[in-house]
C-alpha cells in the first residue's frame, strides 16, 4: 500500500467519522430538529429495540432486490451490448432513451399496482423500470467508447455479430460493465424501498413509511440506516469484482 492510498484511506475514516459525530451531536445542541433528525444513538437504540419487526421485513425486500437486480443488469447489459456495437441502434434509440430518463416514473407506480397488486411484483416491476434504462445507457457507452478497429478486425476475419459480442465487445468492456452493475444495483435498491414506501404491506420501505406516519422519527431512520447498510454491503462487493477485472485486464 502506497503512501497516497493510505493517506486516501486515512482521509475517508476521518471524513465518516466526521459525518456520524455530527448526526449525533448536531439535533442534541438543537441545530437540527430532533422531529427531522434524532440523533444517531436514538435511530440506532431504535433499530436495537424493535431488531425482530427490522429482521423479518429483511427477507422480502432482499427477494425484490435480488429479482429486479437479475433483471436490470442482466436485461441491461445484454441489451446495451446489442444497441452499443450497432451504430444504427444507436442513432435510432439513445435520444429516446436519453428523454426516457427524465421522465418521473414515480408517477407509474399507482398504474403498476392496478396491473400487479400490492405484492412484490409491482415493486419488482417499478424497480426494474426505474434501472432499466440508465445500467443500459452505461452499458452502450461502455461499447461504444472501444476501438472500431476491434470490430473491424473481427468482421475480416469473418466473425458473426454474435461472435463479435461474446469475444470482443464483453471482454473489451468489462469496466463499464462493473460500472453498470454499480449504477443498476444501486438504483434498484432505491426503487424496491421507494416502491415499498409508496404502497406495500411488508418489508422495509414500509416499516419506514409507518414510522413516518407515527412520527417517530428514530424508526424512520433506523430503517434508512438499515438501507445505508445494505447499499454499503453492495459497494463493497462492487470493489472487490471491480479489483479483479482489474487484475484479470493486466493479466491479459
Amino acid at each position: 500500500m502506497t503512501w497516497v492510498s493510505r493517506h486516501l484511506r486515512v482521509s475517508q475514516a476521518v471524513f465518516y467519522l466526521a459525518m456520524l459525530a455530527a448526526w449525533e451531536i448536531l439535533p442534541r445542541v438543537g441545530m437540527i430538529p430532533r422531529l427531522f433528525v434524532p440523533p444517531l444513538s436514538e435511530a440506532l437504540s431504535a433499530l436495537v429495540t424493535n431488531y425482530r419487526e427490522y429482521l423479518a421485513s429483511l427477507p422480502t425486500t432482499f427477494g425484490e432486490i435480488l429479482v429486479a437486480y437479475i433483471i436490470v443488469c442482466g436485461g441491461g447489459i445484454l441489451v446495451g451490448q446489442l444497441v452499443g456495437s450497432s451504430s444504427v441502434a444507436r442513432r435510432m434509440l439513445l435520444p429516446v432513451l436519453r428523454s426516457a430518463v427524465a421522465v418521473p416514473l414515480v408517477v407509474l407506480y399507482p398504474v403498476m399496482m392496478v396491473w400487479f397488486g400490492l405484492g412484490s411484483s409491482s415493486k419488482i416491476a417499478f424497480a426494474s423500470i426505474y434501472a432499466f434504462v440508465p445500467t443500459m445507457l452505461t452499458a452502450v457507452a461502455g461499447v461504444a467508447a472501444l476501438n472500431p478497429a476491434l470490430a473491424e478486425t473481427a468482421r475480416a476475419f469473418g466473425a458473426t455479430r454474435v461472435q463479435q459480442i461474446l469475444y470482443i465487445s464483453l471482454p473489451a468492456s468489462l469496466p463499464s460493465m462493473v460500472a453498470s452493475l454499480r449504477l443498476g444495483g444501486a438504483l434498484v435498491i432505491v426503487g424496491v424501498i421507494v416502491a415499498q414506501m409508496l404502497g406495500a404491506a411488508e418489508g422495509l420501505g414500509f416499516l419506514i413509511t409507518r414510522y413516518r406516519t407515527l412520527l417517530n422519527s428514530p424508526g424512520v431512520y433506523a430503517g434508512i440506516v438499515l438501507v445505508l447498510m445494505i447499499t454499503g454491503m453492495h459497494e463493497v462487493v462492487l470493489r472487490r469484482l471491480e479489483r479483479k477485472v482489474a487484475a484479470y485486464r493486466q493479466g491479459d
